[in-house]
């Protein structure tokens, strides 16, 4: 009988390569990590310093005299507890208005079916080809007609719809096994039930996935609340940030403190529905 024996000088040269590939690809993961948290980590930094420090010749990442006097003076520029109460208000308005009408049109597309529902859907999406500044003019002009102006309604109606929202939900409906349906109907259960007893409950991922994208959105949103809105008492933060940055001369310093404000929401809402968010992206929520 013969036996084949490994050589120990082989079996030691592919551990080694497996321990050099392994620590690669973790320096690399690092190096990736920090090229994406740096520009954050200046932000926060520079949110800190002083006028004379930003507009220094040899920046440094850590401020010499970290002060908070950048945010008094933002408080001194406009309200910026109201502008942040209005910015939160639109942002979660819009997100629950999202929620509620993709929910209901992504339920109709892919469990209730009609004739041309399949042609209306592709008609439906093909709005997603439209860039939002060509409708900018129409929709002020309607907010005009109807009085909305400088209102919360004016600027929180427009971004109660997605398209993309009814895509990515659509696509989570599409894979939850008709058998649950057929299951109770024969119960008696009505469409509405199904729909709130058992697909709501079911797409948690796919609904934390379209919080998020749409909370930002509503968040970050800068073109139209510019257009709609007139004072202070109705702005939002994008368009009061952008009232720090002056003709010949920009304040970095405050810009960046401001920038922190706004951020903070979202990095907030992102590490609570950062588990549900992966699964939503991963698993049902892009299917086709």
């Amino acid at each position: 009988m013969t036996y084949i024996t490994s050589n120990p000088r082989t079996t030691n040269l592919a551990s080694t390569l497996k321990i050099v590939r392994t620590v690669l690809v973790y320096l690399a993961l690092v190096a990736a990590a920090l090229f994406a948290v740096f520009p954050f980590l200046w932000m926060l930094s520079t949110s800190f310093k002083t006028a004379s420090e930003v507009t220094t010749t040899s920046p440094t990442l850590f401020p010499a005299n970290p002060t908070l006097a950048n945010y008094a003076a933002i408080a001194d520029a406009f309200p910026v507890w109201r502008i942040l109460f209005n910015s939160v208000l639109v942002a979660v308005i819009t997100t629950l208005a999202q929620l509620l009408f993709s929910a209901m049109a992504a339920f109709a597309f892919a469990r209730i079916p009609f004739r041309g529902s399949g042609l209306l859907f592709v008609i439906y999406l093909a709005t997603l080809m439209i860039p939002s500044q060509v409708t900018i003019t129409p929709l002020f002009i309607l907010m005009t007609g109807l009085g909305w102006v400088n209102t919360y309604q004016g600027l929180i109606l427009p971004g109660a719809f997605s398209a993309f929202g009814v895509f990515l939900l659509r696509q989570s409906f599409l894979s939850f096994p008709k058998e649950y349906e057929e299951a109770a109907n024969l119960d008696g259960a009505s469409y509405w039930t199904v729909f709130l007893r058992l697909v709501l409950p079911l797409s948690g991922p796919s609904l934390a996935t379209l919080t998020v994208l749409s909370f930002m959105s509503a968040w970050n949103s800068f073109l139209w609340p510019l257009f709609v809105t007139r004072d202070a008492e109705i702005m939002t933060l994008p368009v009061a940030l952008a009232t720090l940055q002056g003709r010949w001369t920009t304040q970095w310093n405050l810009v960046m403190a401001g920038a922190v404000l706004a951020v903070l929401p979202i990095i907030t809402l992102y590490l609570c529905a950062q588990r549900y968010f992966v699964q939503g992206l991963t698993s049902g929520g892009l299917k086709g």
